[in-house]
């Protein structure tokens, strides 16, 4: 499946490609799967803000993982995994130069994992003149984690099943201000919680845009078993509806800019707050349709 690629392409230098992060508005269980996983509701916003990943084209057919993250076993490395299955899938006899900027907290619950294997697939696909479709790498990154198909679509989308059934939704295009109390979550620990809600009424997309109430369903769990988030949800409730992100620890609230502002100058020290902006389209699916400049 793989095509030629240019004699110029193998000699280039790295080319860097945007891997923004998101935030899940809500995060409802509506059930469990007979495969024993369990059916999710949330709305992805993606992030004007995230990693950034490097890539160079290798000739040799070698994935190689560089740079200061590049922490833990390399097998289990989630875009050295992406690379190698687009390899497989294409046929495609090149390799790569990886390596990520890290700016989005690991178990934070912003996707940041799953954007950087998004953001390999999609940009190996070109480097390498793969050919593939939006469609059949959202297929491959589904094999990765379930978060991975919305970075590759690059919408803010309502997402049900897994987080794999999709429906691109245009939201406000607001500010946030995002809290990490520095914990990392396992994802795996909490869907074993005994006071999860397994139960929660399906929501409909007229019903979100319409206000109905929502919540993050694994906020009690994470409350109870991390103190320092409980304590950067309780603070940061002060100044709005603060939520959970997904299944992490980082903590966020809408708020215009000069109120944001204000919010992260008052962050207690033993957290760290920034701002943020909502997109409907990340800058990855550009790149995808036109190529790195």
């Amino acid at each position: 499946m793989g095509r030629a690629v240019s004699e110029a392409a193998l000699q280039s230098d790295w080319s860097d490609w945007p891997a923004p992060a998101k935030l899940n508005l809500f995060l409802h269980i509506t059930g469990r799967r007979a495969d024993g996983y369990h059916d999710l509701q949330t709305v992805f916003q993606l992030l004007d803000w995230g990693d950034t990943l490097h890539c160079r084209v290798r000739a040799d057919g070698a994935i190689r993982r560089l740079g200061e993250h590049a922490h833990g076993s390399e097998s289990d490395d989630l875009i050295v995994r992406a690379a190698k299955l687009l390899q497989s899938a294409s046929g495609s006899t090149l390799g790569a130069d990886l390596r990520i900027d890290k700016r989005i907290p690991v178990g934070g619950g912003m996707g940041g994992g799953s954007s950087d294997a998004a953001s390999t697939l999609v940009a190996l696909n070109r480097l390498w003149n793969c050919g593939l479709d939006l469609a059949a790498l959202a297929g491959l990154g589904l094999q990765l984690g379930a978060d991975v198909p919305v970075f590759i679509h690059g919408r803010s989308a309502f997402a049900e099943g897994v987080g794999d059934r999709l429906v691109p939704i245009d939201l406000a295009l607001r500010n946030y201000v995002v809290v990490d109390p520095g914990v990392g979550i396992s994802t795996a620990a909490l869907f074993q919680a005994p006071e999860l809600t397994r139960d929660s009424a399906p929501l409909t997309i007229a019903g979100f845009i319409c206000g109905a109430k929502t919540e993050n369903v694994f906020e009690p769990a994470v409350r109870a078993r991390y103190a320092a988030v409980a304590r950067a949800l309780d603070w940061l409730s002060a100044f709005g509806d603060a939520r959970l992100s997904g299944t992490g620890g980082v903590v966020f609230v809408p708020a215009g800019m000069h109120d944001a502002e204000a919010i992260v100058a008052a962050c207690p020290a033993a957290m760290r707050a920034w701002i943020v902006r909502g997109i409907n389209v990340s800058p990855l699916l550009a790149l995808h349709r036109d190529g790195v400049e």
